[in-house]
């Protein structure tokens, strides 16, 4: 039976845009944004600022020519002027005039006003008197455009009987300049989108070159070149810190890096010594005949080594899974002081034979602490253990327990030899011994205490040691209570 795959599990997924793609659309975009706007209004002030000046225009027209009517309707040389002679003789922007009688004949027009604009395209002078008497807008189906205006007036001489101005001023010059200037608008604007975002490339290239610089720097570390940092003091703030934190992550790789380089010397080293036991030990073995009880001494022999590979591969099980972030631990309420006198019994029959004295210091009140019961008695039993075996006969191992404000103690003071002062800030370290030769005699590889401080650790706590030599040392772990 065949399984079919979908369509959309065979397409890729899309790649986002990259940094400087996106800052050159931000910068190109708003750069033209900006310019589109500033243009906008210039062209909004423009047209306005023209209907204004035609519209002042019409007024003056409109109010000489009520002047005239009123004062000097006898004058026809003037009417003539202002309605005949003076609009025809204007070469742009040409100015139309008619003079309506109550009746709605024609009284006089400017000549060839009857063909272009008739009386039925003006308003009525009551609709502008409504509206304002602001002139309107009209399109010719010849393509001409007109602001028109018409008003009344009164004819002196005549019983004050009502007349109508019609003025109409040609306008079809002014839409075809700005037609022209909105085209070249739209020319300016493209070639300013272009430029924008010309010139927001270069601004995101120029901004992103410290990133590059450092990306490329990063490119270049390897394991053997972990040593190398990025110079942050010569990159912008922002950026000086994103190279501080790198360098600090850089820190903790070569440290790691170097703790792992140990760590596996150290293993190699630890390893050897039991397989090569073994191997001496077989190889004696098998060269000459030897009787059943000289094999079973050999036997055993090699079972003691195998053994103590066994526990070195055990304890190193144990801290890689402590150290992994996915560890979890099964915390519940426990009775410290209970737990020292369980490992003081537990070890009671080594600290005799050793001729240590193994006591427990009881605290006046319960102290109580949130820990997972198993690691707590393997990291206490571990720094009682090393306690014993550093002790000399006659000496005494002391366990106590407190209690401050949120915080829960244990010390572990031991009368024996003591640490020197260069041993110290390395006792918690993987197969760290302070006396080699020592740790040979009884078998112990150095695992313990760094056990003990992965255990603390997982705790949330600390761990420490202070020791003077020939007077012992103390060993201190706190945690949350």
């Amino acid at each position: 039976m065949s399984s079919k795959t979908g369509p959309d599990s065979r397409r890729p997924s899309a790649r986002p845009l990259s940094l400087a793609a996106r800052l050159t659309a931000w910068y190109g975009i708003s750069a033209f944004v900006l310019i589109a706007s500033a243009t906008a209004f210039l062209y909004w002030a423009l047209v306005t600022n023209l209907d204004r000046e035609d519209d002042e225009f019409l007024a003056d027209k409109i109010h000489i020519l009520r002047s005239l009517l009123r004062d000097r309707p006898n004058d026809t040389r003037m009417l003539q002027e202002e309605v005949q002679w003076e609009p025809a003789a204007r070469q742009y922007g040409q100015v139309f005039v008619r003079i309506l009688d109550s009746s709605g004949a024609s009284l006089m027009e400017t000549p060839g006003m009857a063909e272009q604009l008739p009386v039925t395209v003006f308003p009525s002078a009551e609709q502008e008197e409504v509206n304002g008497g602001r002139p309107q807008e009209i399109a010719l189906s010849s393509g001409a455009s007109f602001r028109v205006v018409a008003a009344s007036a009164v004819l002196a001489g005549s019983g004050a009987k009502p007349a109508v101005i019609q003025v109409a001023l040609d306008r079809t010059r002014e839409e075809a300049l700005l037609g022209q200037y909105r085209r070249n608008l739209w020319l300016a604007l493209a070639v300013a989108l272009v430029v924008c975002m010309i010139a927001g490339y270069q601004i995101a290239q120029r901004g992103l070159r410290p990133v590059t610089e450092i990306t490329q720097a990063a490119s270049g570390i390897r394991s053997s070149t972990l040593h190398e940092r990025i110079e942050a003091g010569r990159f912008p703030s922002e950026l000086s810190i994103l190279a501080d934190r790198f360098n600090e992550m850089l820190d903790r790789l070569q440290e790691s890096f170097d703790r792992l380089a140990r760590f596996s010397a150290d293993i190699a080293h630890e390893l050897r010594t039991p397989v090569n036991n073994l191997r001496g030990e077989a190889e004696v073995a098998l060269g000459k005949w030897r009787s059943p009880e000289e094999y079973q001494e050999v036997l055993g022999s090699c079972l003691e080594e195998c053994a103590r590979l066994s526990q070195m591969i055990d304890s190193l099980l144990f801290l890689a899974r402590a150290e992994s972030p996915q560890t979890q631990i099964s915390r519940e309420r426990l009775d410290v002081g209970k737990e020292l006198s369980a490992i003081r019994d537990f070890y009671e029959a080594a600290a005799a034979d050793a001729g240590v004295s193994l006591i427990v210091v009881e605290s006046g009140n319960g102290v109580f602490a949130s820990l997972d019961r198993g690691l707590f008695q393997r990291a206490l039993g571990n720094l009682v253990a090393n306690a014993l075996a550093h002790t000399p006969r006659g000496g005494k191992v002391t366990l106590s327990s407190w209690r401050r404000s949120n915080q829960v103690g244990v010390e572990i003071v031991d009368t024996g030899s003591g640490i020197a002062p260069e041993h110290l800030p390395h006792v918690f370290d993987r197969f760290y011994r302070a006396d080699p030769s020592r740790s040979n005699t009884t078998g112990r590889v150095g695992l313990g205490l760094a056990i003990a401080k992965s255990i603390v650790t997982l705790h949330g706590g600390t761990i420490s040691v202070s020791s003077e030599v020939g007077r012992g040392a103390r060993v201190s772990m706190v945690f949350p209570s």
